[in-house]
């Protein structure tokens, strides 16, 4: 599905990513874990075509994406919820969401089968449905980014440090709700430095140090490896 090969990104002359390359596959849930500054956000910005510095080929569904403007990829099929969030705080929850389908065609014609499906796997987004968005808390806004994505229908979930600024309970509700969204034929890939979270519901990850790949492996391998333990995991 998506597939990227020695890519390199930089702001000016500073480079930030260095001849990566990954990929995520169809019905498959994948994420990239680092430490702050190693490039995670850098990456989903240059999938989704927000940096323009680079070298590299970034590939969706077998065609070449990485000279496409951001909402060209939108309309392929990949929807991301960003670290923050970037709701319409004046607008009501409802309305949030349908914004989420209103510019992308096939998903235009699905918007009341796209609520029901997201009020399914977040109820307290219909209790809450008329509530401007900028009233609620910050685990239900997180909820919400996530839903006005799903509403797009799309292929591949890209999600930026979901779990940032969330507190332990709200955290593991949102994972949670991420299982269930995987279940849906829909892939994901996991930027998140709660490793011990992300750990709970990927097939695959890769660990990404100082702009590099420095690990690939099964989520089995990565539960057992020692420098997992040691620097994400606290074992």
């Amino acid at each position: 599905m998506l597939e990227i090969n020695n890519l390199d990104v930089s702001y000016g002359r500073i480079q930030v990513i260095w001849d990566l390359s990954m990929e995520v596959k169809d019905d498959e849930a994948v994420s990239i874990f680092g430490s702050n500054g190693a490039g995670k956000s850098t990456l989903i910005k240059a999938i989704m075509g927000l940096v323009d510095n680079r070298e590299g080929s970034i590939k969706f569904d077998g065609e070449e994406i990485g000279d496409l403007e951001t909402h060209q990829i939108v309309k392929k099929g990949i929807a991301l919820v960003p670290q923050k969030r970037e709701l319409f705080p004046l607008m009501t929850v409802k309305e949030n969401l349908k914004l989420g389908a209103a510019y992308i065609p096939h998903a235009r014609k699905k918007t009341d089968s796209n609520l029901e499906f997201v009020y399914n796997i977040f109820p307290i987004l219909k209790e809450r449905e008329k509530q401007l968005a900028g009233t609620m808390s910050g685990g239900q806004q997180r909820m919400l980014a996530l839903g006005r994505a799903l509403m797009s229908n799309p292929k591949l979930l890209i999600l930026d440090e979901p779990s940032v600024g969330l507190q332990p309970s709200l955290v593991t509700e949102l994972f949670k709700k991420m299982g269930e969204i995987k279940k849906q034929n829909v892939s994901i890939l996991l930027a998140e430095q709660n490793v011990q979270q992300g750990l709970k519901i990927i097939d695959r990850g890769y660990v990404l140090e100082n702009g590099k790949i420095e690990m690939e492996d099964t989520v089995e391998g990565l539960s057992g490896n020692e420098h997992i333990q040691k620097a994400y995991l606290g074992i």
